[in-house]
């Protein structure tokens, strides 16, 4: 398929106010708040101390996010962190970050999502039982693959799925809260006092914590991923994070609050599904229910978690670091649908070996990591280039707290827990070096990469994509 200008093509801006709020609230309410707070609880020792957690991770999400805001209304294009650090870095260090993402998290997110809902799914035909593996790992083979097809196939379509669940999702929380005011009201808590007894302050302990809690808020940089899609960025960008994140940070707390009001910290730190645990004890024999909203939950998640981690690949490829194929889009669905599909395979092999706990910790490591150069990078551009056209801009001591936050995140686990999957994660992102040197600078076998582009251009009905500016 010859490459002329009637034939460039671009994604349109499908994005509204609405659809925004629910592409950063829907991916932020997934797993996390099902089953993270059992493990915010075990790290950090103590209810009351829990709580301080769930809302300075509510705080640094919203920070941030007003931080990103101002860099997706200078730089308007997508991508989210591989775009900034391209235009504010250059090549080779934003080489690292489309490696990274692109093959470890993005990936390792949507497959911790597409478990967490095979989780809750399975859950109600294995009750007094835990699932077996196979039958986990099966579910959440058959989530991501949905999925995926509705992300190919219409962004309308994925959007329509993310605002419903949204709805779905946030009336399954007002159960929860509601049940926690009930219980609360007829004076059977079973936390009254001594709210932080046992607490435990060491660093990993700390950081752990954290890394469970912003797990639960991820999702709020989404739209940075998206922007050339969304319709007013300078105005809709700003006002999705403010209406979002706060909304959801007051209903994170008010569900900690029932389920330490239902359960003991013994029982809500042994329970392998706290949602559901909750809703035997609460809701009595309706108490599958809660399965059957997590896991609602958690695939709409895994829906907005999705439409994003596939705009990564898109802008990377259009930028000349991932092969040609990926930055193509659909020539009647305008969807990028090969660098969807790509996302599909990563993800499923990372899906694999992985189990919950242990993908969320090497994903906030690394995330977490990136996300403090690309601040650094808005930092920059504060105060060597204030000139820059910004509809919306934050004082600059907000990036300044996030950055010390994620500098935290990366160094507590490390300085005072050492574990050697660090270690592996580290030289993971530097074995980019391996890829970059030979095949993005020296640009080696161009010749074998276009055949298998023009075959493939021609399989999947794709042309190439320009910037919707």
């Amino acid at each position: 398929m010859a490459e002329t200008e009637t034939e460039r093509i671009q994604l349109k801006r499908e994005l509204g106010l609405v659809s925004a709020v629910s592409l950063v609230a829907g991916t932020m309410i997934g797993s996390g708040i099902f089953m993270s707070p059992q493990f915010v609880l075990s790290y950090i020792g103590s209810p009351g101390a829990s709580l301080i957690i769930w809302a300075l991770s509510g705080l640094v999400a919203m920070l941030g996010a007003l931080s990103y805001a101002e860099l997706g209304t200078i730089i308007k294009e997508s991508g989210g962190d591989f775009i900034y650090i391209l235009r504010i870095y250059g090549q080779f260090p934003a080489f690292f970050v489309a490696f990274t993402f692109l093959l470890l998290v993005k990936p390792a997110s949507i497959a911790a999502i597409s478990l967490s809902f095979a989780e809750y799914a399975v859950a109600p035909f294995y009750q007094g039982c835990s699932p077996p593996q196979l039958i986990v790992k099966c579910a959440a083979v058959a989530a991501i693959m949905v999925v995926a097809m509705a992300n190919i196939l219409n962004v309308r379509l994925a959007m329509r799925i993310q605002v419903v669940f949204l709805v779905a999702k946030l009336f399954a929380l007002m159960v929860i809260v509601i049940g926690g005011i009930v219980i609360i009201a007829q004076g059977n808590v079973a936390v009254q006092q001594n709210a932080f007894d046992g607490t435990n302050l060491g660093l990993s302990s700390i950081g752990m914590a954290f890394y469970q809690g912003l797990w639960s808020f991820a999702g709020w940089y989404n739209l940075n991923y998206v922007t050339e899609e969304l319709k007013r960025p300078e105005v809709n960008l700003p006002r999705a994070v403010i209406i979002a994140i706060p909304m959801v940070t007051m209903l994170y707390l008010l569900v900690n609050v029932s389920y330490l009001a239902a359960m003991t910290p013994r029982e809500l730190m042994s329970s392998n599904a706290v949602a559901v645990t909750w809703g035997n004890k609460v809701l009595g024999s309706w108490g599958w229910v809660m399965s059957i909203a997590a896991a609602l939950s958690a695939f709409g998640s895994l829906n907005g978690t999705f439409f994003s981690g596939g705009r990564v690949c898109f802008v990377a490829a259009r930028e000349g670091h991932m092969p040609d194929i990926l930055s193509m889009a659909h020539v009647n669905r305008l969807t990028p649908s090969p660098a969807l599909i790509f996302t599909t395979a990563i993800s499923l092999l990372v899906l694999i070996p992985g189990d919950f706990q242990s993908i969320v910790n090497y994903f906030s490591f690394t995330a977490w990591f990136f996300y403090a150069i690309t601040l650094s990078g808005l930092l920059y551009l504060k105060i060597k280039k204030p000139e820059l056209p910004r509809p919306y801009r934050v004082p600059i001591v907000i990036p300044i707290l996030v950055i010390i936050a994620a500098i935290f995140l990366v160094l507590a686990p490390i300085i005072d827990n050492p574990a050697i999957e660090y270690l592996y994660v580290t030289l993971f992102i530097f074995s980019g070096v391996l890829v970059y040197v030979p095949f993005i600078h020296f640009k080696l076998c161009p010749g074998l990469l276009e055949k298998v582009t023009v075959f493939l251009q021609l399989f999947l009905e794709v042309a190439p994509a320009d910037k919707n500016l």
